[in-house]
């Protein structure tokens, strides 16, 4: 692939896992070090994202359009790779519009942008969900049917089947619950670590499920994961048609997770009430146990994540 520069395009750069990632790439030294843009909605990207990563370029895209990637072409031109880390998320918000959650999720105006360079050579790196799952068993793996229980899952396998059909040149991750510390420009969502320390720190009792299962996986882990491959890329240039489960190593509930906030940070297990999640009505219907068998990461990436004690003990510690 010649010896130019490598260019990498972060698509919803100003996301979590997008800011987390320009970061990484940043910071990357070296025959690693690219040329680095990112594509964001808000009419003007956040300054101290910008600052931080410098040297990188700003472009604004409508995702669902297709509008602005005209002008990614004209001044960054043809990405060596792609990270497609934009998407409807949130699993009631999704429930609620289903016709957004599909048109934002199905990444149709990217895949067209990508396929009009005739030599389709830019590797699509594409975020899906461990909730493609249906949760009635443990440990999914890759090639175990996907049978989504909500409107969020459902956008995310028309997604994977999408990019499947229509490009040559990609990498699926189903991520599980992405955690860490929070963003440069922070984050408007509740990140699910700070949330548990904020509803714990008063000394009340707080209701967690004990009945629904994932597998977390600590920030840092993903980006390594993506530069991995980013490099595998950059290194081999084969041809890629892979899809991963990331998660972390350990499967753990909502009162596990709350445990493991309490020990370290010293609060009373009492204030820990476990409930079932068939208790709460949340405006949409939320798999039992989607923890993943991440053996297939392990094998072709040579990356085991860390635990989840530790990842919670990076994050608080941040």
């Amino acid at each position: 692939m010649g010896e130019e520069r490598k260019r990498v395009l972060v698509v919803g750069g100003t996301g979590y896992l997008g800011q987390h990632l320009l970061e990484g790439l940043a910071g990357a030294n070296g025959e690693s070090r690219c040329d680095l843009a990112f594509t964001h909605h808000r009419p003007i990207p956040p300054q101290e994202l910008i600052d931080a990563v410098s040297p990188v370029l700003p472009f604004r895209v409508d995702l669902i359009t297709g509008d602005g990637f005209d002008a990614i072409t004209a001044k960054f031109g043809q990405p060596h790779t792609v990270v497609n880390c934009a998407a409807l998320s949130v699993p009631r918000v999704c429930e609620t519009d289903p016709v957004a959650a599909m048109a934002t999720n199905l990444p149709s105006s990217l895949v067209n942008w990508l396929s009009s360079f005739s030599n389709q050579k830019t590797l699509l790196i594409h975020l899906s969900t461990d909730q493609v799952y249906d949760g009635t068993k443990s440990f999914y793996k890759e090639e175990d049917a996907t049978n989504p229980v909500n409107m969020y899952g459902s956008s995310k396998v028309a997604a994977e089947q999408f990019i499947m059909a229509k490009y040559p040149n990609y990498t699926i991750l189903r991520s599980s619950i992405i955690y860490g510390p929070q963003t440069i420009s922070p984050v408007a969502k509740s990140l699910p670590i700070q949330w548990i320390d904020s509803v714990l720190s008063p000394g009340q009792e707080v209701e967690f499920f004990h009945d629904e299962f994932r597998c977390p996986v600590y920030v840092k882990d993903m980006v390594n994961v993506i530069l991995t491959l980013i490099k595998k890329w950059i290194s081999e240039g084969k041809q890629m048609q892979l899809l991963l489960n990331v998660g972390g190593r350990d499967r753990v509930s909502r009162v596990q997770m709350a445990e493991t906030v309490a020990t370290i940070r010293g609060y009373d297990h009492l204030l820990i009430k476990s409930v079932s999640a068939s208790l709460a009505n949340r405006g949409v219907v939320s798999p039992a146990d989607i923890s993943m068998d991440i053996s297939k990461l392990i094998q072709v990436l040579g990356i085991t994540p860390i635990s989840f004690h530790d990842g919670v003990r990076l994050t608080l510690g941040s």
